[in-house]
């Protein structure tokens, strides 16, 4: 991480590697923001952008543990509207759960307008249903930021709990994650990392501006990206996963629960971000879980240290988190750099995974 901040791809990072029963690696390098020389520590605070999604994944795992929907229940039984849904050819969608949290729903996206003004999740209702349908259900796999917050809508629907406040209740408190939260307190914002963006003409690292839609109320809190957390609190998270669901004697997620996020929901599908050539063609290598990539085979680059079963999940700003079952370990990066051209194949990622495994497995 000293030569990634040295040559300029980041300005600091803080990584973290967990056992099943402790944390293996702490540490933090390089700058949270470059103008004041503030270091990077800890418990400085992330958006970790898409990495909420394995969150949302698991609030909806946590309530088919607990038999109170099916991962292949159509949407319209918990958000009536969607009963009236018309697939690309004119047949009723009767989008399922399972591919709304694998992003096989072929669902259309909600406008940024309309993302801006809703106050609540149930307010987006209406404008995923009027963006027209991208593909078939089931058809393929096209990443769908609707799905995951419907998946959220959902959630509360069958709690009966805003979708922050059960994700507060049931995952935050228990497992001790104090600054994950949708809507950063004066203090927590205090400890944020700087985000920057690489200029490709002069290679120096420049402001980026934050996003709009999410870090502040009345906005809804979305599932899809909306969360801002430490490294110490979204190991917790892992740990639990890396955990079969448990951690410190507690449990979060049963068998079912943990099928659901852990392992390929999509078949044979291919999946992912690494599917067109410019990334090698791999979409194949990859699967969905519930919120959550699932590799099915390693392959050369950020790939090829991991094991196959390895699930998890990055971010738009280069954040990233992987449960691997077969070494017993998980991986947490953050950084928080805005254009990566594909920040799941960053060489950020890359040397960070390389040396922990070296270090960890050095006869491998």
């Amino acid at each position: 991480m000293q030569e990634m901040v040295a040559v300029g791809e980041i300005a600091g990072a803080v990584t973290v590697v967990a056992g099943r029963d402790r944390i293996l690696h702490l540490e933090a390098t390089g700058l949270a923001d470059i103008t004041s020389g503030r270091p990077m520590k800890p418990d400085t605070l992330f958006w970790i952008a898409s990495m909420s999604k394995p969150i949302t994944g698991t609030a909806v795992a946590m309530l088919i543990d607990e038999g109170k929907l099916s991962i292949d229940d159509p949407v319209e039984k918990f958000v009536p509207e969607f009963a009236n849904l018309k697939s690309v050819s004119g047949a009723p969608a009767r989008i399922t759960i399972r591919q709304i949290l694998t992003h096989t729903s072929g669902l259309g996206e909600a406008p940024a307008a309309a993302t801006l003004a809703a106050r609540r999740l149930a307010d987006l209702v209406p404008a995923w249903l009027a963006s027209p349908m991208k593909n078939t259900p089931g058809e393929k796999w096209a990443y769908t930021q609707s799905g995951i917050n419907l998946a959220g809508r959902i959630v509360e629907v069958v709690s009966g709990r805003p979708f922050d406040a059960f994700l507060q209740e049931r995952l935050f408190d228990p497992l001790g994650m104090v600054d994950t939260t949708f809507y950063p307190s004066d203090r927590q914002r205090a400890r944020r990392a700087t985000a920057y963006a690489k200029n490709r003409e002069s290679g120096n690292l420049e402001l980026a501006a934050s996003r709009a839609e999410y870090g502040v109320r009345p906005i809804p809190p979305q599932g899809n990206g909306g969360l801002f957390s430490t490294p110490r609190d979204y190991t917790q998270f892992v740990r639990m996963l890396l955990n079969r669901g448990t951690l410190d004697g507690r449990r979060y997620l049963g068998e079912a629960g943990m099928r659901a996020v852990s392992t390929v929901q999509t078949g044979d599908l291919p999946t992912g971000f690494f599917q067109v050539p410019e990334f090698g063609g791999r979409g194949g290598n990859y699967g969905w879980g519930l919120g959550t990539c699932v590799l099915k085979e390693p392959h050369p680059g950020v790939a090829a240290m991991i094991s196959p079963g390895t699930f998890g999940h990055g971010g738009a700003w280069g954040t990233q988190a992987w449960v691997d079952p077969v070494k017993n370990v998980a991986y947490v990066l953050m950084v928080q750099r805005t254009n990566f051209p594909n920040s799941d194949a960053s060489d950020v990622r890359r040397r960070f995974q390389e040396a922990a495994v070296e270090a960890l497995f050095p006869a491998r």
